[in-house]
């Protein structure tokens, strides 16, 4: 059986008996932290884009637009939830020879879920399985350094989940991948120079052509095959040869992926979360920034390549390149003892202070940095003060990594936080009790009228 097949065949055997405790456990923290995310970006100006196309599509659907009392078509609405989940730079990680944010497949599982009239527990068991392909893929082969986005290994994860939820055949099941990976390959162009509002689309776009794939199949569709092993398929276009053994996945011999992706505390890439943390270290020395005369910041491979080697990063016109820019975050940590998501509003890259500020940061890759990752994602920084003593801080490993994980309570107050003036606060709590115990949810249509914003209907 070529890799597709053994996918597919691997996706659909997963059911949510054969999760054990804690993968239900952090699937379901991992779902109320995505739902968070997505709240709170409510009202960004993409959001509003996409939400205003949802609204000229044809003939509504069934699957809820979040935030809203609305519906679309199961693509439709996996577009701009999907969109919604990823725009802060909020929402989940994971880092192996190619990274992810694995939350990305929440959309196209929610949608799906609602369109086909499945229950918690059904939505879980899908979750999980596109979390396990989606980290699995990303252990085998590295893509970024080809020039290809890691989006691209959602596109398998996302089909084989909506095929899962569709309680589509083996051969469809695989028709459904080889569909969605032939003809939506995404180039990694997203993600370097100065960053576009696409960037958050990225996956949201994959997953919305993952969930037409897998519709596709189930009317018949075929795709080319096979889509991996091919003269001209992805192997050889696109990762180069890799083999995964699906005996070893979570449920069939290993553990579930999902307990290893990681929560970020901050808004911000997550190869910058133990920067930010090193720079509070610092100002706990450093008591007057106005005093410090440069800045240097030590860091792994990755947080280099991706958040400090491209000129854009220290003068960031977008919300979405200083959210990827190691200077600029750990400049405003610094200056202001925090990141949040006004950090990347209009008036902070405009702030001549701030911008001076960014101007004093150096970025460095260190080797020795480089060889604990993916492990550890260290950084160091290092500030030099005028007329006095400078200070250095490292930190490894962030909070909300699998080795130092954000508790519930910690989880459930960035929801809250998130939600705040958006949601109603009966309701976002009542809406964070059934999410704990989303596996007793018959249907989800309930508890995602609970975050509706203003507690009403709104576009």
């Amino acid at each position: 059986m070529d890799m597709a097949g053994r996918l597919a065949e691997y996706a659909l055997s997963v059911k949510f008996r054969t999760l054990d405790a804690r993968t239900v456990k952090e699937m379901k923290a991992r779902t109320v932290d995505a739902l968070g995310c997505a709240i709170g970006a409510y009202d960004e100006e993409p959001v509003s884009f996409a939400r205003k196309f949802a609204s000229r599509a044809a003939g509504g659907g069934p699957s809820t637009l979040l935030g809203t009392s609305k519906s679309s078509p199961p693509p439709v609405a996996t577009f701009v939830n999907g969109l919604m989940i990823r725009y802060f730079d909020f929402n989940d990680t994971y880092l192996s020879k190619e990274p992810a944010h694995p939350s990305d497949n929440l959309a196209p599982c929610l949608a799906v879920s609602q369109a086909e009239g499945r229950d918690g527990k059904e939505l879980l068991a899908a979750a999980v399985v596109a979390y396990e392909v989606q980290c699995r893929l990303c252990d085998a082969a590295d893509i970024r350094h080809r020039g290809w986005d890691h989006v691209n290994y959602g596109l398998v994860s996302s089909s084989l989940a909506a095929a899962k939820l569709m309680g589509l055949g083996l051969a469809q099941a695989v028709h459904s991948v080889n569909i969605a990976l032939n003809g939506h390959i995404a180039m990694r162009q997203v993600r370097a120079g100065e960053l576009s509002m696409w960037k958050g689309a990225s996956f949201a776009n994959a997953a919305r052509n993952a969930v037409f794939a897998a519709m596709l199949a189930r009317e018949g569709m075929t795709g080319p095959s096979p889509i991996f092993e091919g003269e001209m398929g992805f192997f050889n276009q696109v990762s180069g040869p890799f083999d995964l053994d699906t005996r070893g996945f979570g449920g069939k011999g290993g553990k579930f992926r999902v307990a290893d992706t990681y929560l970020k505390y901050w808004p911000a890439e997550y190869h910058a979360q133990t920067a930010v943390w090193a720079a509070l270290e610092i100002r706990k020395k450093v008591s007057d920034m106005e005093r410090v005369e440069s800045v240097l910041v030590e860091t792994h491979e990755a947080g280099y390549t991706i958040l400090g080697k491209d000129r854009e990063k220290w003068a960031p016109r977008t919300k979405e390149t200083a959210d990827h820019s190691l200077p600029f975050m750990v400049g405003m940590a610094l200056l202001h003892g925090t990141v949040d998501n006004s950090t990347y509003g209009a008036a902070s890259l405009d702030d001549p202070a701030n911008l001076a500020f960014v101007r004093k940061v150096r970025v460095v890759e260190d080797p020795a940095l480089t060889a604990a990752y993916p492990k550890a994602m260290p950084n160091r920084i290092t500030v030099r003060v005028k007329g006095g003593r400078g200070a250095s801080a490292q930190v490894d490993v962030p909070r909300g990594h699998p080795g130092n994980p954000m508790s519930k309570e910690e989880i459930e107050a960035k929801f809250l936080r998130l939600a705040s003036g958006k949601v109603r606060d009966q309701e976002a709590r009542e809406a964070l009790g059934r999410l704990w115990k989303l596996e007793e949810e018959r249907e989800l249509g309930g508890v995602l009228s609970l975050l509706r914003v203003g507690g009403h209907s709104k576009a």
